[in-house]
């Protein structure tokens, strides 16, 4: 379980040599092993590596009882507790991304780095000019390296939607048809390493970081399409009646997600990084808002009449989140929403002008908003909260030792930053 104690940089964010081996629980003390169980059904055979096959598991301790920091066990306590609500959750992702061409690997010895300092990232450059939605040409010049990606995405089973050029340079878009409860997170996690892995074996560097320190480029997003079926009729329960944004089970779903958006923010948003999105007027959300088809909303509701696709799309979250935090506190605060029955109020038109709660402006801002969260203690465990809070606040207090006090939505980003996270996620 060593990797349990290190955060994004392979510091040591935790004493395993201590009683309760610095996580709260002799059971962890001295970084013992864990037992690993292979879920056969996420078997694959990569394509694009030889003899290689690919393939999650389930951790265990010893004992038998389930690793209690183990995100993809945390998913599985969501699902059921939905399934015990009556419902099914499903949902699509939209994810954007940068891909690069590698000039520089960086591979001097003196830019190597070591625990707690990550080494330099490779030196890149676009693949394609951007800042335009209307030249197709743009596709054209990534097409020789994204035509292997789809072959081997869809070699994969994955249920690929669209590839399509983003804003900046070199930014794409990718998108996949819904998918069920945990396939969704595991599809999320073999898309980006199949997407580095592929692209990194041809000479470029596929980036998952939320915006890197690159002159031109923006930030990138994750939203995150969600809806409900019912189990006993497997029919979507958002479709709304005459009059209505969404059903009823679908506002109070929403009424969770805006309840609990601040205390979630660092599973949606886990990087430093990540906050420089949060700007008004910039397609992104800076507030806890809601709103009938508009992009400046946190969650926007893409709904009609007797339309069995009726859902709504979280825009809060980045692509470097890791799948199953973020897909987990949608159905935990969903959840939540459906047993007090939430009204997430009226729609706001204009959601940057919205006299609502501002999301968290850093990571260290939406670690204070998780802390004395006792909905999200009680969901993920106190156990796992407190491990969070603690690998969090590591990064943190490093980010802030090396640079002081930065303003995500108007300062530059730091070199600190796209050492950290540019090459990794």
């Amino acid at each position: 379980m060593a990797p349990f104690f290190f955060d994004t940089a392979s510091a040591i964010a935790f004493n395993p040599f201590s009683a309760d081996g610095g996580l709260g629980t002799a059971e962890l003390a001295g970084s013992p092993n864990v037992v690993m169980v292979p879920d056969p059904s996420t078997f694959r055979i990569l394509p694009w590596a030889d003899r290689t096959g690919w393939m999650l598991a389930d951790l265990y301790m010893k004992s038998g009882r389930p690793f209690s920091l183990s995100p993809r066990t945390l998913l599985k306590k969501a699902l059921r507790e939905l399934e015990e609500l009556g419902y099914d959750f499903w949902a699509g992702l939209e994810i954007e991304w940068y891909l690069t061409r590698i000039v520089d690997p960086c591979l001097e010895p003196e830019t190597l780095g070591g625990p707690g300092t990550p080494a330099a990232a490779p030196k890149v450059m676009p693949v394609a000019k951007g800042y335009s939605y209307l030249l197709e040409n743009h596709l054209d010049q990534v097409e020789p390296i994204m035509a292997e990606v789809r072959q081997h995405l869809l070699a994969l089973g994955l249920p690929l939607r669209s590839i399509e050029d983003e804003w900046a340079p070199s930014q794409m878009e990718t998108t996949f048809d819904v998918m069920s409860g945990l396939d969704v997170a595991d599809s999320m996690v073999l898309f980006r390493n199949a997407v580095k892995q592929i692209c990194r074996r041809r000479g470029y560097l596929a980036s998952f970081m939320c915006k890197p320190a690159i002159n031109g480029f923006f930030a990138s997003g994750w939203h995150l399409h969600q809806s409900l079926t019912a189990r006993n009729s497997g029919r979507n329960a958002f479709i709304p009646q005459p009059g209505e944004p969404l059903s009823p089970l679908g506002q109070a779903y929403v009424g969770g997600l805006l309840e609990h958006a601040c205390a979630a923010s660092s599973f949606t948003t886990p990087t430093i990084n990540g906050y420089r999105r949060r700007r008004p007027y910039s397609l992104a959300p800076d507030r806890v808002t809601w709103a009938k088809d508009n992009r400046a909303a946190m969650v926007r509701v893409i709904s009609m009449l007797g339309d069995p696709a009726s859902r709504v799309e979280n825009r809060i979250g980045e692509p470097a989140a890791n799948p199953y935090l973020y897909v987990a506190s949608q159905i935990f605060s969903g959840i939540d929403g459906i047993r007090h029955q939430r009204d997430p109020g009226p729609l706001q038109e204009t959601p940057y002008e919205a006299d609502v709660a501002i999301l968290p402006h850093n990571l260290s801002e939406a670690m204070e908003a998780l802390e004395p969260s006792r909905y999200f203690r009680e969901a993920f465990g106190e156990e796992f909260i407190q491990y969070w809070l603690s690998l969090r606040r590591s990064e943190w207090s490093r980010f802030v030792q090396a640079e002081g006090v930065v303003d995500m939505a108007t300062d530059p980003v730091t070199q600190w930053e796209h050492r950290e996270y540019f090459e990794l996620f």
